[in-house]
């Protein structure tokens, strides 16, 4: 009986990460493969990404979405329902439109589906850092990352494999029944009333900026934005490289597909739950450390197929490093990003920080062609490993952890 709560807690979290993340990874790995199947050139495909471009910007609304609800719904699960039911209606949209005659359309409501799917975001983590104690937080992301690889194979994979069934409208329609169904635990959950807003206060354009500065004067968040950005980088950088290195070594389409898609995302699950079961035997700065070290091993393994070494089982386990390193990363960042975010503000600031793993992330891979241009795939990994080594560097000599401390009723002068 002690553990029921915790129970519905963590299975509440795993329903709605795993809902959160089947549309955004639709938008990024299933819906590419398709619009080129359609002989979409590859420069249009490119772009496909902006679509989403509002995970990277929803901290610009994230106060909005702190400040304002309908109280009695719940204020963050007033706003989950809300935009999930809206991307399961933008979804059976889309699925009445022709991708060859209708491409635009589908673009547009394919944005705006990227816009809901935020926007939730932004509820979910707040809702999640409010419920969870500073104790659970650990095994709380261990379920967040377990339930978004989740996500990832059934929006990613599983939807590549239905449309290649069923075809666009029937895969769809399942996709938002599955989104329907996900919803149930939101539905059934009673959030509990907020005591530290202001239901009275507005959100005025001279404390809109006050909300974002308050955040960022935090002690020790500038350093840890800064390491966030660091993370971010030096992953894309090489992982971004890495998949167009197994083309060029002449891995076929279903033996990348295999060893990223299924075995980069269980090791990156495994990960996750291993973090989630040491965090609070070890600490999130030195599990954070240790994470971080495993995580440079893994980027140094990344020089092995450029010297030739391509069999299958040295592939597995460059990959498996890399993405067990990468969900320890994550889970200990999410701890750690909760702990930094205030109660009252919670969708905020939880927002900036992953705003921050957004850019870094954004900017590596954008430049990590140009840069294996001129330095080629062994210059890009050493200066990912570099990268990855000055983060390592860094949580040495900082402070990682320190709870927020609430900064009173949410109120708006």
């Amino acid at each position: 009986m002690f553990l029921k709560p915790q129970v519905k807690k963590y299975s509440l979290l795993g329903s709605l990460y795993i809902s959160q993340l089947m549309p955004f990874w639709f938008l990024y790995e299933a819906l590419p493969v398709l619009l080129r199947q359609q002989n979409m050139p590859l420069e249009r495909i490119g772009l496909l990404p902006l679509v989403a471009i509002a995970m990277t910007f929803k901290f610009l609304w994230a106060p909005l979405i702190d400040r304002y609800s309908i109280a009695r719904w719940g204020h963050y699960r007033f706003w989950i329902i809300a935009f999930q039911l809206a991307v399961v209606g933008l979804t059976f949209i889309c699925s009445s439109l022709n991708l060859e005659n209708q491409l635009p359309l589908v673009l547009l409501t394919l944005g705006l589906m990227g816009v809901c799917c935020a926007s939730q975001d932004i509820a979910t983590d707040a809702l999640a850092l409010r419920m969870l104690d500073p104790s659970e937080r650990g095994t709380g992301n261990a379920v967040q990352g377990a339930a978004g690889s989740l996500g990832k194979m059934i929006g990613g994979g599983g939807m590549l494999i239905l449309l290649s069934q069923v075809g666009w409208q029937p895969s769809l329609w399942m996709l938002a029944t599955m989104l329907l169904v996900a919803l149930l635990p939101v539905v059934l959950h009673r959030e509990p009333p907020r005591q530290d807003i202001n239901r009275t206060a507005t959100v005025t354009l001279r404390n809109y900026f006050q909300i974002f500065a308050q955040s960022w004067q935090q002690p020790g968040m500038g350093a840890w934005l800064l390491l966030l950005t660091l993370y971010a980088a030096a992953q894309n950088l090489s992982a971004t490289m890495f998949r167009p290195l197994l083309v060029d070594q002449g891995l076929m389409v279903n033996d990348i597909g295999s060893l990223l898609g299924i075995g980069g995302t269980t090791m990156t699950l495994v990960g996750a739950l291993v973090t989630g079961a040491v965090i609070a035997k070890w600490g999130r700065q030195r599990s954070l450390l240790i994470a971080t070290v495993i995580a440079f091993i893994g980027v140094l393994s990344y020089f092995l197929p450029t010297f030739g070494l391509t069999q299958m089982p040295v592939l597995y386990a460059i990959v498996g490093t890399v993405f067990f390193a990468l969900g320890m990363i994550a889970t200990n960042s999410f701890t750690i990003m909760m702990d930094k975010s205030r109660p009252e503000m919670a969708g905020t600031d939880f927002t900036v920080q992953t705003s921050f793993i957004s850019l870094g992330g954004i900017v590596a891979a954008v430049s990590s062609g140009v840069l294996a241009q001129a330095i080629g795939y062994r210059g890009v990994f050493t200066l990912s490993a570099l990268l990855m080594l000055l983060c390592t560097l860094l949580i040495t000599k900082i402070r990682i952890s320190a709870p927020a401390q609430p900064s009173g009723t949410f109120e708006t002068n």
